[in-house]
């Protein structure tokens, strides 16, 4: 039993499931904060609200801001219990992204395009085809343009002049208390 422990302890894990004492992840992505984190993944980037927020800003110069709306709405449409209210979102994502009369219509293949009858029995999963064509779409293409653009790369200017100053401010205040003392 003990060697069993043992050999379960040393076994080599990636870094991914390598936890601090907490129990929380201890990869060096954790500390990651803004525009470091966004340039590791299209993932990354879409859990940041502000991350999303500049992206959305660079798809509407690109004409492709409804492939960010549609992921954003399938996730949505992802987290509903209320049959009544998946029905209306549903509805609401077909009309929007998918009818051929969409106001913001996403470019999915056509054999994977939904029927409109579907809608009246919705379930989480029911967009997760499309939505993983319009994912990929964005991370092989819209994401690598992103991260050249200048909307991603004046915030992270920014942020880093941002980091600097209140790096500099710290070591002030410091000093003053070293010196006040």
């Amino acid at each position: 039993m003990f060697t069993r422990a043992v050999s379960r302890l040393s076994r080599k894990r990636p870094p991914s499931e390598i936890n601090d004492s907490d129990g929380n992840p201890s990869s060096s992505q954790q500390t990651l904060k803004g525009t470091s984190r966004w340039t590791t993944s299209l993932e990354n980037l879409l859990e940041d609200p502000e991350g999303v927020k500049r992206f959305r800003e660079f798809l509407k110069k690109e004409f492709s801001e409804e492939n960010v709306l549609f992921w954003l709405a399938c996730e949505e449409f992802k987290k509903m219990q209320d049959k009544k209210q998946m029905q209306e979102k549903a509805k609401e994502i077909y009309m929007t992204f998918l009818s051929s009369k969409a106001s913001c219509q996403v470019n999915v293949e056509g054999q994977s395009r939904l029927n409109e009858t579907i809608l009246g029995e919705p379930h989480p999963l029911m967009f997760q085809k499309l939505q993983d064509q319009i994912f990929n779409l964005m991370k092989y293409d819209s994401y690598s343009r992103f991260l050249k653009s200048d909307i991603f790369l004046k915030h992270k200017r920014a942020e880093e002049q941002e980091e600097n100053s209140s790096e500099a401010q710290t070591v002030a205040k410091r000093a003053s208390r070293i010196y006040n003392t």
